[in-house]
C-alpha cells in the first residue's frame, strides 16, 4: 500500500509548465534545443512520475526503457541513475539544499528531480562532471524553461566543486543527533532507522544495524522460482528455498517466456513463507486453502502449484481489481481453476466462518522490508502509515482465524520488520483469543530450507528474515493454529 508523498509546500518557479501525470505515466517534456542522452531522459521521466504521480519505479522503469528502445548499456545506465537518485534522495536533498542556499521545499519539483539525478552522477558515479551538469541543465530547460535552468546550472556547478567526502562531512556536521547523522550517511529517514534498530534488538542483534542499512542500498540479485511439479529449479541454486535459483544474468524475460510462466521472478523470502504454510503439517487431500491478500500473485502461484500436486482446492482474494488481474495472470501457468475473489478480506472471512484449512495473510504493510527493490518507499512512508495499517492487519488476521476450521492454520506474513506490524499484531490477536495456539514457525521454516538458516529469536518461534543476513527481503512469518475440537482452550 502506498502512503501519501511528502506534503510540504513547494513554490512553483517562473516558467514552470504543468507536469502532473496519470498514475504510472511519465510526464511529457517540452523539447529543449539541445538533445539529452536517452538514458538520462528515461531516468528523469521516471523520477518525475514517481514524484508527481506516486508511480513505482520498479514497475514503470522497464516499460520506459522498452518504449525508448535503449541499448543494454543505456538501459543499465538508466537503471543505475533512477535507483541511485531515488535510493539516496534524502542525502542528495541535504546537499542540494546546502548548495542552493534554500530548503528543497522551495525548489520547483521538476527542477529538484533533475538536481537529484545530477547529484547522484556527481557524488556516486564516474560520470564526467561536465556531462552530468550539462545534460541535467538541458533537462530543466526542456521541462520548465531557461530561467530555472540557470538556477540548476549554478547549484550543480557549486556541487561539482567539492568532493563527495567533503559534502558528506558538511551535511553530517549539521545533523541534530547521531541517528540523523546515520540517516544522512545511509540515506534512511530517522524513524525507519529507529524501527529497524528495535527489530534487531528484539533478536539481540542491534550491532547489525549498519549492515542492514547498507544492504538496503545494494541492488538485489534477481531470484527466480520454479513452480513445483511444473518446472525444475536451475543453477545456481539459492541456499534456502528448494524452489529458488538465481537468474542466469541479464534480462530474465527470456527464461520466463520459455517456461510458459512456470518460472517467475520471486524473492527467496517470499517463497520461503509460502512453503512454510504448506509444510506446517502434512497435507490431506481435499483441503481448502485461501490466499487472502493475494496481489500481485507470486505466492498465490506457488501455493497453487503445491495445491495442484496434493489435491487441494485453492482460492485467492485481492480487493484491488487491477491487482486481482495480476493474480489471474500469475495463475495461468498452473493447471486447474483457482477462484479469485475481489472483496475486502475482512468481509470475505466474515462470510466464510470455519471454511478453510489454511490461510495465507500476506497483509498490506509499509514494505520496509523491500527497500532494496522499492527505494522510493522509504521517502513515502511515515509513522502515521504504521498506525493506520496495524488496525487493518489485526482485523485481517483475526478474520482469517475465524475462517479456518478448528485445527486450521493461518500464516501471518508481512514484508516489514517493524515490530508494530509484526509481533505487535500477533500479540494483540493472541491477547483477545483463547482458541489459538502459536506454532514454531522457525522450526517449520528450517525444515523447508535446503541448508541451515541462521534465524534470530525473540523467544516466540516467529521468523524474521533479513537482507543483510539471508539475502532476502525482510519477510516476517508467524504460524497460528485454531485449537482443534476436543482440546482444552
Amino acid at each position: 500500500m502506498s502512503a501519501p508523498q511528502d506534503r510540504r509546500p513547494r513554490r512553483r518557479q517562473d516558467g514552470e509548465q504543468g507536469s502532473r501525470t496519470r498514475q504510472g505515466q511519465p510526464p511529457r517534456l517540452v523539447q529543449s534545443a539541445r538533445r539529452v542522452q536517452p538514458a538520462r531522459r528515461v531516468a528523469y521521466d521516471v523520477l518525475r512520475a514517481v514524484s508527481d504521480s506516486d508511480a513505482y519505479a520498479n514497475l514503470l522503469l522497464p516499460s520506459a526503457i522498452a518504449e525508448a528502445g535503449l541499448s543494454p548499456q543505456d538501459a543499465a545506465l538508466a537503471t543505475e541513475l533512477t535507483y541511485g537518485a531515488l535510493r539516496r534522495r534524502g542525502t542528495y536533498d541535504a546537499v542540494i539544499s546546502e548548495a542552493a542556499g534554500r530548503p528543497v521545499s522551495d525548489i520547483d519539483p521538476a527542477v529538484l528531480d533533475a538536481l537529484r539525478l545530477a547529484a547522484h552522477q556527481l557524488l556516486a558515479t564516474r560520470v564526467a562532471s561536465h556531462a552530468a551538469v550539462n545534460e541535467s541543465v538541458n533537462l530543466v530547460a526542456g521541462a520548465v524553461g531557461r530561467g530555472p535552468a540557470g538556477f540548476a546550472n549554478a547549484v550543480l556547478r557549486r556541487i561539482s566543486r567539492d568532493t563527495p567526502g567533503q559534502w558528506q562531512e558538511r551535511i553530517e556536521a549539521g545533523a541534530r543527533s547521531d541517528d540523523e547523522r546515520l540517516g544522512l550517511r545511509t540515506a534512511h529517514p530517522v524513524w525507519i532507522i529507529r524501527a529497524l534498530r528495535r527489530a534487531l534488538t528484539a533478536e539481540g542483534r542491534a550491532d547489525e544495524l549498519e549492515d542492514l542499512l547498507d544492504a538496503d542500498n545494494a541492488s538485489p540479485e534477481v531470484t527466480l522460482v520454479a513452480l513445483p511439479g511444473l518446472a525444475e529449479a536451475g543453477e545456481p541454486r539459492r541456499p534456502y528455498a528448494p524452489t529458488a535459483f538465481a537468474s542466469p544474468g541479464g534480462d530474465p524475460h527470456a527464461v520466463i517466456s520459455a517456461s510458459g510462466g512456470t518460472v517467475r521472478v520471486q524473492d527467496e523470502g517470499s517463497q520461503l513463507v509460502a512453503l512454510a504454510l504448506a509444510a506446517a503439517r502434512p497435507i490431506e487431500t481435499g483441503e481448502r486453502w485461501l490466499d487472502l491478500c493475494a496481489g500481485p500473485g507470486g505466492k498465490t502461484a506457488l501455493l497453487a502449484a503445491i495445491a495442484q500436486q496434493n489435491g487441494v482446492a485453492l482460492e485467492a482474494n485481492e480487493v484491488v481489481p487491477a491487482r486481482a488481474g495480476l493474480v489471474r495472470g500469475a495463475l495461468k501457468a498452473v493447471p486447474g481453476d483457482v477462484v479469485v475473489h475481489e472483496q475486502d478480506g475482512r468481509e470475505l472471512t466474515a462470510a466464510n466462518p470455519s471454511r478453510f484449512d489454511r490461510i495465507l495473510v500476506d497483509a498490506p504493510c509499509t514494505g520496509l522490508g523491500a527497500l532494496r527493490r522499492r527505494p522510493e518507499a522509504r521517502w513515502r512512508k511515515s509513522p502515521a502509515d504504521v498506525a493506520e495499517l496495524t488496525g487493518l492487519q489485526t482485523e485481517l488476521l483475526a478474520g482469517a482465524l475465524d475462517a479456518v476450521v478448528p485445527g486450521g492454520i493461518v500464516a501471518y506474513v508481512t514484508c516489514s520488520p517493524h515490530l508494530a506490524e509484526t509481533t505487535g499484531v500477533v500479540a494483540e490477536v493472541l491477547r483477545t483469543r483463547d482458541d489459538v495456539t502459536e506454532l514454531d514457525a522457525a522450526a517449520v521454516l528450517a525444515s523447508v530450507a535446503r541448508s541451515p538458516i541462521d534465524l534470530g529469536s525473540d523467544g516466540t518461534g516467529r521468523v524474521q528474515l533479513w537482507p543483510h543476513r539471508h539475502g532476502t527481503d525482510a519477510m516476517f512469518l508467524a504460524l497460528l493454529q485454531r485449537t482443534p475440537k476436543g482440546e482444552d482452550q
